[in-house]
């Protein structure tokens, strides 16, 4: 397996791929129709924001197809406007789910980010899973999620630069979704 960069190449396969992942609503369970998974549509748009950060945009594949993706754009802490950045959405093929792909893919995003300078990352998703990589309740670090209800599923992970405290934005395309 390889993680690379995503390439203008890459958009159509990792739309496709995306509406794969996404195909089953996490919160209905109901499958969806093709051009109404908001995550594969949301990563286009993405693209588009001037909160894109294009080296913060990788694919894993194992060379003949795209195994996997995961974007990272420019959000903000208000109400200073402290820049930040809002991971998601992590994609994986679902023939490929359980084989680590997504846990390599984190990993690879944070170490840039990390290595960028970038003070902070926070996600919606779910604890048992990011856990792992350092994430914690977005609350215990003084950030809050940008619906109240989000509760322990929106999380955080301090990178560098010190406490940092604030209302979470994602890029403008989330408000969208």
């Amino acid at each position: 397996m390889i993680v690379r960069r995503e390439r203008p190449a890459d958009h159509a396969a990792v739309r496709a791929l995306h509406t794969l992942a996404f195909a089953q609503d996490p919160v209905t369970g109901a499958i969806r129709a093709a051009d109404v998974v908001p995550e594969a549509r949301l990563v286009d748009e993405l693209r588009e924001d001037a909160g894109f950060l294009p080296h913060l945009s990788f694919v894993a594949e194992d060379g003949e197809r795209l195994l996997g993706h995961v974007i990272a754009t420019r959000g903000w802490l208000e109400p200073y406007g402290t820049p930040v950045l809002g991971l998601g959405p992590l994609g994986v093929h679902p023939a490929a789910q359980g084989n680590g792909i997504g846990t390599v893919l984190v990993h690879a995003l944070v170490a840039v980010a990390e290595a960028c300078g970038e003070r902070l990352i926070a996600l919606l998703g779910a604890p048992e899973y990011y856990r792992r990589f350092g994430f914690v309740r977005s609350m215990d670090l003084a950030v809050e999620p940008p619906e109240p209800a989000w509760g322990d599923y929106f999380q955080a992970r301090l990178l560098s630069g010190g406490p940092v405290k604030g209302a979470f934005r994602y890029a403008e395309p989330f408000e969208r979704m």
